[in-house]
């Protein structure tokens, strides 16, 4: 058996559909490795049931969080704390070599040749490219390395409060040190409009090997019809549309039959749809689900069902319906 391991972290069942969408598209691409997962205690246990399924290792490990809210403030994502969790992967000493992949990536092409690599390589972030992004990196695990990165990360901190401004303190010479450690931007593309160089993701998108949904709007958290199996693309993710179906291809193939009710969040949700038939009472709740979430997150469908005509009519449906409840009130009163 191969000691080269895919590594991936989920702290939740929702999450989770993503690394269990990862390990399929990785299964797909043909990787000859092993694939392992660590999760936290709030992974439901029928949630690492489904994971066993398809990962090779399912590994529990403590929450590590930054406690660094000034830092995390400044990039409005409290919930990269965390990640921190994510440094528990250099513990994994059953394996020579590894690699880690964010459990909101997928894997197009076949990408063994990265075991190749040496500690840390890493494509650059593009938002900062002398910065590394670290939802895709090789590393070696090492107890001794786990240990000096934590005790780093006590002593320094993080520059944006999450594990990447960590590990780019920690690996401070990324940048400088050996061009061999700069992973070609295919292993690490991403997929949202506003971090994307558009022409270049057309021109260059056959090559792409590895799609990284990186921000706050995740393939699972886009509108899904499941009569017809597609989904709703909003325009900051339109250039990658087929993409974006082919994760929901994969969770329809693989991943949706395995979803039971007794798992948390949206995965439960999920379970209840019947997909390819028509809609029903469970479709209509997970899309008013996914439309509450979409809103949190800022996505908002104002050419559909979230437009101005239709917030209007329920306005005004309300509204009408005040008189006639008032008129039953006191016609029981009296």
């Amino acid at each position: 058996m191969s000691k080269f391991a895919w590594v991936t972290l989920t702290t939740n069942d929702t999450y989770s559909l993503g690394a269990l969408v990862l390990a399929h598209s990785l299964k797909r691409a043909g990787t000859a490795h092993q694939l392992a997962v660590l999760v936290t205690p709030t992974v439901s246990e029928a949630m690492r049931d489904r994971l066993k399924d398809v990962y090779n290792i399912v590994q529990e490990v403590n929450v590590l969080d930054s406690q660094d809210a000034a830092n995390l403030a400044l990039l409005s994502r409290p919930e990269l704390g965390v990640t921190f969790t994510k440094l528990h992967c250099w513990r994994l000493v059953q394996f020579e070599k590894c690699v880690f992949l964010d459990a909101d990536t997928l894997v197009l092409q076949n990408c063994d040749e990265l075991f190749e690599r040496e500690e840390l390589s890493a494509a650059p972030d593009v938002s900062w490219p002398d910065c590394f992004n670290s939802g895709v990196f090789v590393y070696k695990p090492s107890v001794e390395t786990f240990t000096q990165i934590t005790e780093f990360a006590i002593k320094n901190g993080s520059f944006d409060g999450g594990d990447q401004g960590l590990l780019n303190q920690y690996f401070a010479d990324w940048a400088t040190a050996d061009i061999k450690k700069h992973l070609p931007f295919v292993y690490n593309v991403t997929a949202y409009a506003s971090y994307c160089y558009l022409p270049a993701f057309k021109q260059f998108r056959d090559k792409i090997k590895i799609l990284h949904f990186a921000g706050k709007l995740k393939p699972w958290l886009l509108q899904f019809n499941s009569e017809t199996k597609q989904v709703s693309v909003s325009t900051d993710y339109a250039h990658a549309k087929d993409l974006i179906q082919l994760w929901w291809n994969i969770f329809c193939d693989k991943v949706h039959q395995s979803l039971s009710d007794n798992m948390a969040g949206l995965a439960g949700a999920l379970s209840q749809l019947q997909i390819g038939q028509q809609r029903s009472p469970e479709q209509e709740a997970y899309e008013n689900l996914m439309r509450r979430q979409c809103w949190e997150s800022g996505q908002i469908d104002y050419s559909g069902a979230d437009s101005f005509d239709n917030i209007w009519k329920k306005i005004s449906q309300t509204l009408e319906a005040k008189p006639v409840e008032k008129e039953a009130e006191q016609t029981g009163s009296s």
